[in-house]
C-alpha cells in the first residue's frame, strides 16, 4: 500500500516561520515521524513538496493508478487553486488535507478550502500531529477501498 504526502508553499518553511502558528517542527522532522508511522502501519509513504502549483498537480496526477491514497497540505493554493480542486478529483485515490493551524480560527479568507471540497476529509488545527491522524485515516481509507 502506498501513500503519497505533498505539501504546498512555504511549507519547507516549518520550524522557520510563524512559530506561533505554525510551530518549530521542520518539515523534515514531520517527515520522519511519518515514516515511523508508516512503518508500524505497514504503509510506503513518499513525500513531495513544492511551491509551484503546476508541480503539486504533477504529484497529484502521479498518484493515479500508482498510489492507493494521498494527504495534502495545499498552503495557501487551499483557498484559491481551482487546478488543484480539480487534480484531486481526477487522480481518483482517496484524499485527505492537511493544515498545521485551524483556518477557520485565521483571517476570514482562510476559512474556505476550494480543495477540501475534492477531499474524504480535512484535519486542521491540531499542529503537525493532524499529518499522523491523517496518514493513519488514509491507510484504513485504502483498505477499506482495496477490499471492497
Amino acid at each position: 500500500m502506498r501513500i503519497r504526502v505533498i505539501n504546498g508553499p512555504n511549507l519547507n518553511m516549518l520550524g522557520q516561520r510563524e512559530s506561533q502558528i505554525y510551530g518549530s517542527e521542520t518539515l523534515g522532522e514531520v517527515e520522519e515521524q511519518l515514516r515511523a508511522v508508516a512503518a508500524e502501519l505497514g504503509v510506503d509513504v513518499d513525500f513531495v513538496q513544492s511551491n509551484s502549483e503546476g508541480a503539486l498537480i504533477d504529484a497529484i496526477q502521479a498518484c493515479r493508478g500508482s498510489h492507493d491514497a494521498l494527504i495534502i497540505n495545499p498552503g495557501g493554493y487551499t483557498h484559491t487553486s481551482v487546478a488543484i480542486h480539480d487534480a484531486l478529483r481526477a487522480a481518483e485515490v482517496p484524499a485527505i488535507e492537511v493544515h498545521v493551524s485551524n483556518i477557520h480560527a485565521r483571517e476570514g479568507f482562510r476559512s474556505e478550502s476550494i480543495t477540501g471540497a475534492a477531499c474524504v476529509g480535512i484535519v486542521s488545527g491540531l499542529g503537525t500531529y493532524g499529518y499522523g491522524l491523517a496518514l493513519q485515516a488514509a491507510a484504513k481509507l485504502a483498505r477499506s477501498r482495496s477490499q471492497g
